[in-house]
């Protein structure tokens, strides 16, 4: 079977087996392959296909473009193992035949048929209410594993030690010779603890445990069809077993399971009711642990958050560049306390001024530290004036070498002298930027290559325009141009953005930034910004006049 690796802009990495003929993959919640909040995807970005040979790839007229190894996708392109593909902030590798999972310390089996002659099933309200007579807990021996477990459990412990001594109180409170303890975690069962190896556990068993709340006794499992047929249930001598579930409330947070294997001291109907109940008692537990333990992580994250927040600000200019004949100003604002949107500001010797901005893919931290590093890079490349397509080449083999695959940066470098409007720009994958003329008209500064961190010899241009006298440059992040309105999902879009830079065209560049984000906050009707939003905006002002006394 073949398979997908989705690198997300967080640095989670998601497995997609294509067991299927056709996979969509955008932002729309009706597409098979869903990422409503990845920036730069389309809402139906792309789609994977069986052709009855091989997977292809094909873009279904995204907005930003689908790249394969680099390129841009143009056509239907038939993919082999080890294909890389870009869409939006996503990285995407194609793997060929799976090899399936290697031996576990549990598997599960799925059983010719589910015959239950010899299978007891309770449940935490029937033991509790004492409505099933046969396994309740009656026995002083019985009562004294459960106050003995109630104390053990009372004990602050860490949570990994705390699986150990749940699993050793229910193998002792049932005498029984091995058991393990397991866990949902993202919708798979997650072995915590164990005493024992080649645990063979019945899927049909594990279904009833997680789906019904059912605890179950296999009182003989070699009399019992569903498992005689398991070899390793006869090699390892299994007779009884008892599996129930880690509840609270109305959740299942995973399973225990014991077995024995003697008939001469078999598992009884009160030892399932007791290590029913004493589940429930070390799932309040286990659940307990992990709040304080989120608890602790939260705090200390709001903690190192606060401090990064304020060493990424100090990061970014305090104030625009006194440069003659240039009026500029700067915003940004983290979508978590901290991102990987960056601008910045350079006043050379000779009057003329560098802009950038740019944008880490990702949100939080890891994004805020990948710009860290981008901004120490700039300082150095960029002292000088220079070939700015060499500089932007040079930063992307720096920052291709030392970031992790799934990252990559679009990033936009201009360098503007006001005296002559000769503009020199240099992008890399990021959003055009635009000029809005005196006559209002739009002028797109198009072209552009491949974002920083994806390929190391990937190459670029530098192109220039013009900026005239009253002219006004604005550039930004896609935290802007792709702002969702709640009703619709419908993005704010980077025409809307020109225009309201053209309706405030002779404002200061201040209050055309103002303008700007009260314009996406009401787009958005107020909700929490999706991502990073980043503003630069700049404007040639007129040069000085000669008079006619000057002349005289």
């Amino acid at each position: 079977m073949h398979e997908l690796t989705i690198h997300l802009p967080g640095g989670e990495v998601s497995t997609v087996a294509l067991e299927g003929k056709r996979y969509v993959l955008g932002r729309s919640t009706s597409v098979e392959l869903c990422y409503p909040d990845v920036a730069g995807l389309s809402r139906s970005h792309l789609a994977f296909e069986w052709n009855g040979a091989s997977w292809t790839v094909a873009d279904l007229g995204s907005k930003n473009g689908t790249f394969v190894n680099g390129a841009k996708l143009t056509a239907q392109h038939v993919l082999v193992p080890g294909d890389k593909i870009t869409a939006g902030h996503l990285s995407i590798d194609f793997h060929g035949e799976s090899t399936g999972a290697s031996e576990n310390t549990v598997m599960f089996v799925q059983p010719a048929r589910d015959t239950a002659s010899s299978t007891v099933a309770t449940n935490l309200q029937q033991v509790l209410e004492h409505r099933d007579a046969e396994s309740a807990l009656k026995s002083t021996q019985h009562m004294d594993a459960l106050v003995r477990a109630g104390r053990e459990l009372a004990s602050h412990r860490p949570l990994n030690e705390l699986f150990e001594v749940i699993l050793g109180l229910s193998i002792e409170a049932v005498h029984a010779s091995r058991g393990v303890l397991m866990t949902v975690e993202n919708g798979d069962l997650v072995v915590r603890a164990n005493r024992g190896e080649g645990f063979r556990i019945s899927a049909a068993v594990r279904d009833r445990v997680l789906n019904d709340k059912a605890s179950l006794l296999v009182l003989d499992a070699q009399m019992e069809e569903a498992f005689r047929s398991q070899m390793s249930i006869v090699q390892q001598q299994v007779r009884s077993m008892i599996a129930v579930p880690l509840e609270t409330g109305d959740k299942i947070i995973g399973l225990i399971y014991v077995d024995s294997p003697t008939l001469l001291a078999p598992f009884t109907k009160q030892d399932l009711g007791l290590l029913t109940v004493m589940a429930n008692v070390a799932a309040i537990r286990i659940e307990h642990a992990r709040l304080v333990q989120v608890e602790q992580a939260e705090r200390m994250m709001a903690k190192d958050l606060e401090q990064a927040a304020e060493i990424q600000r100090r990061l970014l200019p305090e104030a625009p560049p006194a440069v003659p004949g240039l009026e500029v100003a700067g915003y940004n604002s983290p979508c978590r306390g901290v991102g990987g949107d960056y601008f910045d500001f350079f006043a050379y010797a000779d009057g003329r001024a560098g802009l950038l901005v740019a944008d880490v893919a990702g949100k939080g931290m890891p994004a805020a530290m990948m710009m860290s590093n981008l901004h120490s890079r700039v300082q150095i490349l960029a002292e000088e004036p220079c070939n700015w397509a060499e500089m932007t080449s040079r930063l992307n083999r720096a920052v291709t070498k030392n970031s992790p695959e799934n990252r990559f940066i679009t990033f936009f470098f201009c360098l503007l002298n006001p005296s002559t409007g000769e503009l020199q720009y240099c992008n890399a994958g990021h959003n055009q930027p635009f000029i809005v003329r005196g006559d209002r008209t739009v002028a797109r500064l198009e072209v552009g290559g491949l974002p920083l961190g994806l390929f190391p010899h990937a190459e670029y241009e530098q192109k220039s325009a013009t900026i005239h006298e009253g002219d006004v440059l604005v550039l930004f992040s896609d935290g802007v141009s792709e702002a969702p309105r709640p009703d619709d999902d419908e993005e704010f879009g980077e025409d809307r953005l020109a225009g309201i830079v053209q309706e405030n065209s002779g404002a200061p560049v201040s209050e055309v930034i103002s303008s700007v984000i009260r314009a996406v906050a009401e787009w958005t009707r107020g909700a929490p910004p999706a991502d990073d939003i980043t503003l630069v905006v700049a404007r040639r002002k007129p040069g000085p006049r000669l008079g006619l006394e000057s002349v005289l």
